[in-house]
């Protein structure tokens, strides 16, 4: 090794903390770490409170269609449509729920990601209710139903 180099080699210190430490853990961060980890803490209890309220909203939608079930034909209509219109308004706002005719259909199917109402048999919940109820299946508009609200994201 060159005279230089030993010299600049021998003129450094060693490792230290900083003025003022009284130890290997100061305040500063043990602040900080308990702040990270209430942060995270808090951000775990944020999104498994979500998860438990879309599965009762799912669990409440599905117990709702069933009892429905029981209704003659034009009172289950409109007890599906109720519940519809509540679940959009739960998972998407009041002003998607205030929606009416075409457009309440189309935000029906990207609500549910499906074409069920504007093309399928949930079209009479989306602008049917006031046709004859032989007109449409109730049965079909049911299933499709139940299959949509047992897919509500958890």
């Amino acid at each position: 090794m060159n005279p230089e180099t030993a010299a600049a080699l021998a003129s450094l210190r060693g490792l230290h903390l900083p003025k003022g430490a009284t130890g290997a853990v100061q305040g500063e961060v043990v602040a900080a770490i308990a702040l990270g980890f209430a942060a995270a803490l808090a951000v775990g209890l944020l999104r498994w409170l979500r998860a438990r309220q879309r599965a009762s909203l799912r669990r409440a939608a599905l117990a709702e269609l069933a009892a429905s079930a029981e209704l003659d034909p034009q009172s289950r209509r409109v007890a599906q449509a109720r519940i519809v219109r509540r679940l959009v308004r739960s998972l998407k706002g009041e002003a998607a729920a205030a929606e009416r005719g075409a457009v309440w259909a189309a935000t029906l199917d990207r609500t549910f990601d499906t074409d069920f109402f504007s093309r399928g048999a949930g079209r009479s919940l989306a602008d049917g209710l006031y046709r004859r109820p032989e007109a449409d299946d109730p049965a079909a508009t049911e299933a499709g139903l139940e299959r949509l609200f047992a897919r509500i994201r958890a």
